[in-house]
């Protein structure tokens, strides 16, 4: 399901939770609420993951998938934005700590992007907030005014070694997008014809932290790895030594928790009539 995009400062909609009614007999009742109190904290981890709003630098073209904004190598911050009709300009970053180009945020719907892998290539397209796809035509003109993908709006991303956070925006015609050096400092025109990949064709790729591959699996990770040694109890329902909750927290980060939490819950009923 597609998430309307928030900038910094936005408030987040208010989400109401939804209780299931209870069933069976009293025991059942009280298991199913400890361990629904119990699981409270890795749910809230795993929400805020998909929640996650901040902006973090691609660094591997892999990484390109959901919202992006391309920073320009300009003196003062800009980034990539077009108009309702389909016009593509530079335009100056707000949200920005310090004028690092790897701290810059949206703040306007006109400078995002979304970035799609094309099936079967290693291409992307990027489709702006009003639908239509970024292209470069033969004459190096970048526009955002066409519906459909053609050539024109695939582009190969290519990372640079040398500046983590950066590619070259290459197109089907081998040129590459670019900022002209001419233009004055305050109204810097934007190009896809530049024959080199050098610093003015070397953009920075910032893009939505709960989209980047690397990033969401860590979060994942520490979520399932993050439980106290209280809620392990009120999962398995009694006192636990310190081994039990060691074998449990090494199977919450192993993925075989719920087998081990089963064998806790079995050695419990056997202590208790030795």
């Amino acid at each position: 399901m597609v998430k309307a995009l928030l900038f910094k400062g936005d408030k987040k909609p208010n989400k109401k939770r939804k209780r299931a009614a209870a069933t069976g007999n009293e025991d059942d009742a009280e298991n199913e609420a400890s361990t629904s109190k119990a699981l409270t904290t890795t749910t809230s981890s795993a929400a805020e993951t998909d929640e996650d709003d901040s902006w973090v630098s691609a660094e591997l073209a892999s990484d390109l998938t959901g919202p992006v904004i391309f920073v320009l190598p300009t003196d003062t911050p800009s980034c990539l934005a077009c108009d309702a009709l389909g016009k593509v300009f530079s335009v100056s970053v707000e949200n920005i700590v310090d004028a690092n180009p790897a701290t810059a945020e949206p703040h306007d719907v006109r400078q995002v992007w979304i970035a799609n892998k094309i099936v079967g290539t290693e291409l992307f397209s990027f489709k702006g907030h009003h639908g239509k796809y970024l292209g470069v035509d033969k004459f190096g003109v970048l526009s955002a005014s066409r519906e459909a993908i053609s050539p024109e709006e695939q582009f190969t991303c290519i990372p640079m070694s040398n500046n983590p956070g950066t590619f070259g925006i290459q197109t089907q015609r081998d040129k590459f997008i670019v900022i002209d050096p001419e233009a004055t400092a305050t109204d810097k025109t934007v190009r896809g014809d530049s024959e080199d990949l050098n610093y003015n064709s070397t953009l920075r790729i910032r893009m939505q932290a709960r989209f980047k591959p690397k990033l969401k699996v860590a979060k994942e990770t520490a979520a399932r790895e993050k439980i106290s040694r209280k809620e392990l109890e009120a999962l398995v329902g009694r006192r636990l030594d310190d081994d039990d909750v060691k074998i449990l927290k090494r199977a919450r980060r192993d993925g075989n928790f719920h087998e081990k939490l089963l064998d806790v819950k079995v050695k419990g009923k056997h202590d208790k009539f030795a």
